[in-house]
């Protein structure tokens, strides 16, 4: 056990040693706990300007731009009666949405026509095509809600009943409270590989040739610091940025430790093939973005190819991403996320004992 302690100690000054590894593993959680999550504080798009087109000017398209002016989605960036106008801004990014309210719109509304407001988003930013499309649907819903009522004996025409959304897991429905627990697993996952392959790496690049107790040692330290660096995130983090968080804390204690460990010995896997330290970051800074493409968070696996499916599934990020969004977020029960926490120990046995026979076996052997 002492001997233990000592190589467990001696990699923590190691690292510390090593500025490269240092900031990769230590520093960068630390600042992009804070500098990510800052961009999206806003959390909703808002102000989304729009142009509205009134060939009625009634009492009902008056009340309608009074009612979308009052929402906090929206700014109307002018009222005119030509289309081809409104339709010139929207293809000049000077608004993001037209409101086309016609000629016949009261008439239509009283008899129960066909017909009716029409609503042109431009899809180019989908954040604010949501935003947008959601103050204009309210505020015409709202009014033609009430007007419609007062002529419910005349006419047969009824507006369906509002649906007002919330989300069960996202209450504000902002982007933040979505994107950054997904997020966090992965900033944790990126650097302590890129780090600790970096560490590994350069004690081959010194002719390394570890005993059984020194790889240990050294495996543990990155668990240690990469558990606390996902307890900084999904504690402190989520919590100074008000994200929904704690849902099932007993079991993202049980798994936190399983998902780095399946991460830190991915690491001395990969850094066995690998010469210098530089190499690593060569291979490993283009892959974030990927991974968190194939986590299917941002687009679901199911309409993903299947051979995209299955690779999808083999990497520790997907489960450890999966898994860490149900237990903070969701609160589910330890028992749901269980498979993917299985993967991940037999994930990890497979990459430790194929390193342990890289690093270890076949070093003493030469």
């Amino acid at each position: 056990m002492r001997t233990f302690l000592h190589y467990y100690l001696q990699a923590f000054k190691n690292i510390a040693k090593h500025s490269s590894v240092f900031t990769t593993m230590v520093l960068a959680t630390l600042l992009y706990g804070f500098f990510y999550p800052t961009a999206y504080q806003a959390q909703r798009a808002e102000s989304i300007p729009i142009v509205i087109v009134d060939e009625e000017h009634s009492q009902l398209t008056n009340a309608i731009i009074s009612t979308a002016a009052e929402s906090p989605n929206i700014e109307i960036k002018k009222v005119t009666v030509n289309f081809a106008e409104a339709e010139h801004m929207l293809k000049n990014q000077q608004a993001e949405g037209i409101l086309y309210l016609p000629s016949n719109l009261s008439t239509s509304l009283r008899r129960g026509e066909n017909g009716g407001i029409g609503l042109y988003l431009s899809a180019a930013y989908l954040i604010r095509l949501k935003e947008a499309g959601t103050g204009l649907a309210q505020a015409i819903g709202g009014v033609a809600s009430d007007y419609a009522a007062k002529y419910s004996q005349i006419s047969h025409f009824k507006v369906e009943p509002s649906i007002h959304m919330v989300s069960l897991f996202n209450p504000l429905s902002g982007y933040g409270s979505y994107i950054f627990p997904a997020v966090a697993p992965l900033i944790v996952h990126q650097t302590i590989l890129l780090g600790f392959t970096m560490l590994i790496t350069s004690y081959r690049e010194r002719k390394w040739k570890p005993n059984t107790t020194e790889f240990f040692a050294n495996f543990a330290c990155a668990v240690t610091i990469g558990s606390l660096a996902c307890l900084y995130l999904f504690g402190f983090i989520f919590w100074l940025y008000d994200y929904p968080r704690g849902g099932n804390f007993w079991g993202m204690l049980l798994a936190v430790p399983i998902f780095i460990a399946a991460v830190s010995a991915m690491s001395m896997l990969l850094a066995s093939f690998l010469d210098v330290p530089e190499r690593a970051s060569h291979l490993l800074v283009i892959s974030s973005i990927p991974l968190f493409l194939l986590s299917g968070l941002a687009w679901p696996h199911q309409a993903m190819p299947e051979l995209l499916q299955i690779l999808a599934w083999m990497l520790p990020s997907t489960s450890g991403i999966h898994t860490f969004v149900q237990l903070n977020q969701m609160g589910v029960s330890t028992a749901v996320v269980l498979p993917k926490l299985l993967y991940l120990i037999g994930f990890t046995f497979i990459s430790l004992s194929l390193a342990y026979w890289r690093l270890v076996l076949q070093t003493h052997k030469k």
